[in-house]
């Protein structure tokens, strides 16, 4: 028996989509918005209801999940002129990757309008979303997470208790610091083997018995020896997005950004190819560009 009578999900994309259908098989009650409501066919096929308005949305449902692009996005969708959504007595749960400040923004303003806020950013992409096997870190309150946490069991079984709301932000963005240096990483030392004319197969041999393997590799090896970037799990201008919010978290922090701002310049090389919606691990194309 769910805890909530009706859970809406604001923005069924690449990610939110397969989370939708996730609470939809779980025996959830579920009302979706998507601003391209195209995007939704298949949820309402699935069981879903589909909202015409994101206040629809809302306030149909105990409880709303947001898995929206960005805070603009967010503001847009929830505090715009046009909104005016009744948050009183309800959850919103921000689940996207976002600044810890702009996450405490919107728990202020939903406070005050009399709802309930907390975050829970995931790590992982289509193949976990889809298979209910993401990782889940939650800020917010000791109750919240209590109340909340077998409605976020649907999306992965490892759930994170973090601390306050901002805490878990920040560490989503720790991690999607790692995601793109690691991959500008071994885009690198991939063109060194090659332009060296070195077996790639001797290269991931050496390497994944070392300290210095990251499973990410294998999975992003055979798209950039093929240079085929297509279907992405993580499209580059996310990529762009999170690193960009990456350098903002820590020039407020005080941490050198010269790492950041590299891969950013590599990154905007890719968009300039043409590969903004590309799988991110077309930035190789940047680093090792084709002779």
């Amino acid at each position: 028996m769910t805890e909530a009578k009706r859970i809406a999900l604001l923005g069924t994309g690449l990610i939110g989509g397969p989370m939708a259908k996730r609470l939809v098989q779980s025996g959830y009650p579920l009302t979706v918005y998507n601003r391209t409501i195209s995007k939704t066919d298949s949820l309402k096929n699935a069981g879903a209801t589909v909202a015409q308005s994101p206040k629809g949305a809302i306030e149909s449902a105990e409880c709303s999940i947001l898995v929206l692009a960005d805070g603009a996005a967010i503001n847009e969708t929830l505090f715009s002129n046009d909104s005016e959504i009744d948050f009183a007595d309800r959850t919103i749960i921000q689940m996207g990757t976002i600044l810890p400040d702009e996450s405490v923004a919107f728990m202020n303003k939903i406070a005050a309008g009399g709802g309930h806020y907390f975050e829970s950013p995931v790590l992982g992409s289509i193949p976990q979303a889809t298979e209910g096997k993401l990782i889940v870190m939650v800020g917010a309150t000791p109750d919240q997470f209590e109340q909340w946490k077998n409605l976020l069991k649907c999306f992965g079984e490892e759930i994170h208790y973090i601390g306050e709301v901002g805490k878990a932000a920040a560490l989503k963005l720790a991690l999607n610091q790692l995601i793109a240096s690691l991959t500008a990483a071994f885009s690198l030392s991939l063109g060194i083997v090659q332009r060296r004319q070195i077996e790639v197969n001797t290269f991931m041999e050496i390497l994944r018995k070392s300290a210095l393997y990251a499973p990410t590799f294998d999975k992003k090896l055979q798209r950039m020896l093929d240079r085929d970037f297509s279907n992405p799990n993580f499209p580059t201008k996310h990529l762009l997005k999170d690193m960009s919010l990456i350098q903002n978290e820590s020039k407020k922090l005080g941490l050198s950004t010269q790492v950041v701002d590299g891969i950013i310049d590599l990154i905007k090389i890719s968009l300039e190819k043409g590969l903004a919606e590309t799988d991110y691990s077309a930035i190789y194309n940047a680093i090792n560009p084709s002779s």
